[in-house]
């Protein structure tokens, strides 16, 4: 197969979460040089292969070959891989598919290498993600065998191929606020204690305000309040509770200490519980690294362009490998219709794509 025929055969392989649509079986007998290991864990189909060409460094393509569910209102068949304008229309074109098919290709191609190269794909990570890139990790710290250096293929760039990577993503700390009121007649506002009243007039301090001041790779951490409900949709009582959500994408600056903290002084004197969790941490790879130098080389050859280290938008499976001392980056290609109805990447960024990768392991020294 060459690249583009490989990316259409990819997206035909409707692979929803969790499932993989035969795409890693596929993928063992697509490199049968390499040596696979499956780590399944209940529905989630996991895979790394690799291969020791010498002694030297442990390079790790990684990926997910699951995509999100299609939806409706597709102009064309969204498991069809349909070629019209100059683009490639399919669910999982930009995220990721694209991604695991320039990396696939480039790595069966590479007959030198000082050191190991291996692919690690889950078919979990568009979901709940617990049973998979995760579970890969743990296996390879059990076994010695984690990369030193990895590349998360997803898309990265905003308006033109090769105008960005990620050094880094922040992390993301979800918090649940219930604040506790008195339930009463509407009629009769003395005798409650209305808990929309309490919490109205301490928004202002609260809603969209900045943690940290961020640096020059980090955007601040901001306190973004994503739910607020209270009540029982009725207009003559008053509730007897007030639950909020919020999230806060957070920098290296804030921790769920100052999290907790903030949320203490704007709610002081109110009875209230507080219930934070982490679903993510944030982590930066160094820019002086052997692995930026090169990819940053590795796209500027390709394209001409020298790309810029960015952390901003949600998370990725990279943030599983970065706390176990791999240094990690992401490239891919443009990323704006993602997850959308007639989701599409053109046939020259998947082949630029490719190209990145191959030189990048033809550099690696």
């Amino acid at each position: 197969m060459k690249i583009i025929e490989l990316f259409k055969f990819m997206i035909e392989s409707k692979s929803e979460t969790p499932h993989d649509g035969g795409l890693l079986d596929f993928i063992e007998s697509y490199l049968p040089d390499f040596n696979a290991v499956r780590v399944d864990v209940k529905d989630v189909k996991n895979l790394f292969i690799y291969k020791k060409f010498g002694n030297g460094e442990h390079l790790c393509f990684a990926g997910h070959v699951d995509v999100v569910p299609a939806g409706s209102g597709w102009d064309s068949d969204p498991y069809k891989a349909d070629e019209r304008d100059g683009y490639i229309y399919g669910r999982g074109t930009q995220d990721m598919k694209s991604g695991v098919a320039a990396f696939t290709q480039a790595v069966k191609e590479s007959k030198n290498f000082n050191g190991t190269l291996s692919l690690l794909l889950t078919s979990d990570e568009e979901g709940e993600g617990t049973y998979g890139t995760i579970e890969v990790l743990k296996y390879l710290k059990e076994h010695n065998m984690l990369p030193d250096v990895a590349i998360v293929a997803e898309p990265t760039c905003e308006s033109i191929f090769g105008d960005a990577i990620k050094v880094g993503r922040r992390g993301s700390i979800n918090g649940y606020i219930t604040v506790k009121g008195k339930q009463g007649h509407a009629a009769y506002p003395e005798k409650s204690i209305n808990p929309i009243n309490l919490i109205a007039p301490r928004l202002a301090n609260m809603a969209g305000v900045d943690l940290d001041n961020g640096d020059e790779f980090f955007a601040p951490s901001k306190f973004v309040i994503t739910d607020i409900r209270a009540g029982m949709e009725v207009t003559n009582v008053t509730p007897n509770e007030l639950k909020m959500m919020f999230n806060v994408r957070n920098t290296t600056l804030t921790t769920q200490k100052e999290v907790e903290e903030f949320v203490a002084k704007n709610l002081d004197g109110l009875e209230y519980t507080l219930r934070l969790t982490q679903g993510s941490y944030p982590f930066r790879t160094n820019t002086d690294t052997k692995l930026v130098k090169n990819i940053d080389k590795a796209i500027e050859s390709v394209t001409g362009i020298k790309p810029k280290h960015s952390t901003a938008g949600g998370t990725s499976d990279a943030r599983h490998l970065a706390p176990l001392g791999v240094d990690v980056v992401e490239f891919g290609v443009i990323n704006d219709t993602i997850h959308a109805v007639n989701e599409r990447t053109t046939r020259e960024e998947v082949e630029k794509l490719y190209e990145v990768f191959k030189n990048l392991i033809k550099m690696w020294k």
